[in-house]
Formats: C-alpha cells, structure tokens, sequence
C-alpha cells in the first residue's frame, strides 16, 4: 500500500534566512504565496529595513492581514519607516478598533501625514501622493542642495526631482532634476541651474488620471502636488501613478465583462464573494436578454410564415452586438485618455454613423454572397424567394450594424453625462441593447422587403 507523501514545510525562520538577500518584489512574490501568518512569520526574520522595504511595496497582497498579525512594538517600527502613502493605503484596509491602536502608536510627523492623506478621496491625486519629498529654499547653492539629498535621500521617495521653494512663502517655484545639479557648479545658486519654464503642478482633488496624463505628457519622473496657495503638500512618483493606473485598468477590464470589480487578485477571492460580484451583473443582463423573446413573440405570426429568417437571428444579434462592442471599448478608451470630451458627442456620432454604413455593407455583402453561393451549389434551398431572403438579411446588417456603433459609442457618453463610470457600459450591456432592437429592425426590413410574397 502506497503512503500519502505529506507536503514539507519550511520554517518561516529558514524562509527568511533564504529570502534576505533577494529583491523586494521577489520577496513580496514569495510571501503572496503563503498564508498572512506565515507571511508575517517570515517578515519577523528579516531585518526591520529589509521589511519595512517588502511591506512598501504595493504588490504585497494581504498587507494589512500581515501587519495585524505582527507585534505591536514591531509594527510601529515599520509603519514608521514606510512611505504615508502605503501607510494610508494599507490603514484603509484594517478595521477598527485595530486601525485606531496602530494610529496611535504612529510618530507626529507620520501620524499627521496619514491623516491628511486618509482626507482625500480614493481616485484623487491626494490620495496616492507621498509626503516624502526633497525641497530646498531657493537661496541656497548647488553645493548646499546636494548636501541636503545625501542627508535625507534614505527617508525620502525620490530623489530625482527636487523642489526649490520660496524662502519666504515657502511656495514652489521651480523644478530642479538631479542630473543638472550635479553638473551644475557647486558654488552657483540653485535657481540657476533650474529650468527657465514654470513647473508642472496639480491639487490634492484633481483625478489620477490628469496625473498621469501630465506625466506621460511630459515625461516627468515625479509631479508636485501644491494646495490653493502654491505650498508643495506632496509629489506623485511615476512608478506609484503606474501601480493605480494598472489597478484602474483592471476593475475595468472586469466590468468590461459584465461584473463588478474585484477588490482582490482572482485566488484570493472567496467563493460567496465571487458569486456576489458576478451574480448582481449577470442576473440584470439575463432579465435584460427576457426583452429578445418578448420581441421575437412579437413577431411570431411572420415567424411561422417565414420559418426562413430564424436562421439568421443569432448572425443579426451577433454583429450588432459585436459593432456595438467595438464602439465602446474605442469610446471608452478615448474618454479615459482625455482624447475626446463630453461637448465631442455630436463629433462621434458623425464619425461612427458612416463607419457603421459601412461596416454594416461590408458584413450585408458577406452574407448575400454566402445565401448566393449556398443556394446555387445546393447546400440549402431558401426557397423560391431567396434572393429577396438574401436581400432582407443584407439590408438589415447594414441597419443594426449601424445601429450598434451609434448606440455603442453614446452609451459611454451617457453614462458620465449623468455621474457614472463609462466602464460599466461593458460589452455584455451593450450587446442586450442592441440584440433586442437588432431584432426589431430585422424584422421590420423583412415586413417591407418580403411583404407580399413570404409575408
């Protein structure tokens, strides 16, 4: 009888005596692997700088289970050596009366940060900048600013943009890159090696998107976030709008899909949390999909007259669905990108109306040319009336073709108009739209074109 080989598992003691010398994000990679406890086991063995270092990092899933789990002398030493902006991040996650220990046993300066941050709505630039940044008065030398980012470049998010200041009203004035001050001469004032043109700058309440939209723009490693009056509260780092944005992307992909986002990654879902998050969106679509049949019962008399044009339902439905498909995610993209504004509606349609022309003629002629070629080589008899079938089926793509690029492409439109998110007019929707009116054009093409003869 063969025994059952027992998995072998390793200390989380030798676990971090193997994982020290590795990268961050292969350590993080490593403990998104165990369970929190074991992770939180394994973090206890490394070095508090080391640590501090993996809990920085946003990929951590689970952090704030993790830290939960930790002594709490030893968490305060963490959540005071990380960025505010991850401490926030991960205090959102954690419960109360947790929340309020771990606060409590923060430092002023950290604690203070925190707070603001924590003031600031979720999709805000507030919300995702970092307090830790390199600003100098500028009356000080090149010499004096270098000194300075040596003493504080260990407790600061980036070095590479540093901020010079007003030495009276402490309000920003220009942007200096490191490259020019370290080319720069020692002795010469720090204006001097600063750019001629203004910095860059949003608020606190401007979107991740504006921020990210400046900084791929202009190719900015770091941008200032400053408050009514011009005081730098705070910089937005390129590699943390990249982390939100691909989050972004994410619960939008999922809502493309016809579900709600996830707030976590796909193993680490719950069983009853996924069917919460999927049944909500598939149950309104199915009561959705209930207005086709009241449709097709519609037309039940010139269905049982014309048994024919049942077979190219599901290729009508289908390709409107699919042109409407198209327009969204196009429109959708655009919006978020701030190629195209909401005063750009009218714009669209005039674009999408004769691309649905045309797209509708270019699948209409497929589809007269497939009835053609299968009639005359025997593979189906459409009966004696089959060119005027062909006819009706060509005629009606070109409608719900057109159809479903114009209502594809001013849903999304519609829905910010009124407060929503563009993504949630995901796909599954649109195709529901547009399947039960494709039917009612299809049908109406076949009362004007087959009146006489099938009907």
């Amino acid at each position: 009888m063969n025994e059952i080989v027992q998995p072998i598992r390793v200390e989380p003691s030798v676990l971090a005596a193997r994982l020290s010398d590795e990268r961050a994000p292969d350590i993080v990679e490593a403990l998104n692997a165990e369970a929190p406890e074991v992770a939180a086991a394994i973090l206890l063995g490394l070095s508090i700088e080391r640590a501090v270092e993996v809990l920085d990092q946003p990929e951590l899933a689970c952090a704030a289970d993790i830290i939960e789990m930790l002594p709490r002398d030893r968490v305060a030493a963490y959540l005071t050596g990380m960025s505010a902006d991850r401490v926030t991040d991960v205090f959102r996650e954690i419960e109360e009366p947790g929340r309020s220990d771990l606060r409590a046993r923060l430092d002023a300066e950290t604690r203070g940060a925190v707070d603001r941050l924590s003031a600031y709505g979720e999709e805000t630039v507030g919300s995702l900048m970092t307090t830790e940044f390199v600003s100098v008065p500028a009356t000080w030398t090149v010499a004096q600013a270098l000194d300075h980012i040596r003493q504080v470049e260990r407790t600061r998010e980036t070095i590479y943009a540093i901020f010079v200041l007003d030495p009276r009203t402490r309000t920003l004035t220009k942007a200096v890159p490191l490259r020019r001050l370290i080319v720069g001469d020692p002795g010469a004032s720090v204006l001097s090696v600063a750019p001629e043109r203004r910095p860059l700058s949003v608020t606190p309440t401007a979107s991740r998107e504006e921020a990210a939209r400046l900084i791929s723009k202009y190719d900015l490693l770091a941008l200032p976030v400053v408050d009514a009056v011009g005081h730098v509260i705070g910089i937005v780092t390129v590699d943390d709008i990249i982390d939100a944005m691909v989050a972004k992307q994410t619960q939008d992909v999922q809502r493309f899909g016809g579900m709600e986002a996830l707030p976590e990654p796909y193993m680490e879902i719950g069983f009853f949390t996924m069917i919460r998050k999927r049944a909500g969106w598939l149950c309104a679509l199915f009561l959705s999909e209930m207005l086709t049949a009241s449709a097709m019962q519609g037309f039940e008399g010139e269905l049982e007259r014309a048994l024919v044009l049942t077979l190219f339902i599901p290729l009508i439905m289908s390709s409107g669905g699919n042109s409407g498909s198209q327009a969204t995610s196009l429109l959708i993209r655009a919006l978020a990108l701030n190629q195209i504004r909401l005063r750009d509606w009218w714009k669209v349609a005039l674009r999408e109306l004769p691309t649905g022309l045309a797209l509708g003629a270019i699948l209409g002629a497929i589809a007269v040319a497939r009835i053609a070629i299968w009639q005359e080589a025997g593979f189906y008899d459409y009966g004696p009336h089959w060119v005027l079938v062909a006819a009706t089926v060509g005629a009606a793509l070109v409608g719900i073709v057109t159809f479903g690029s114009l209502a594809g492409s001013m849903l999304p439109f519609l829905l910010q108009r009124v407060g929503f998110d563009p993504a949630t007019a995901s796909a599954p929707f649109v195709a529901t739209l547009v399947d039960v009116t494709g039917l009612v054009i299809y049908f109406s093409v076949a009362l004007v074109i087959l009146r006489g003869t099938l009907l």
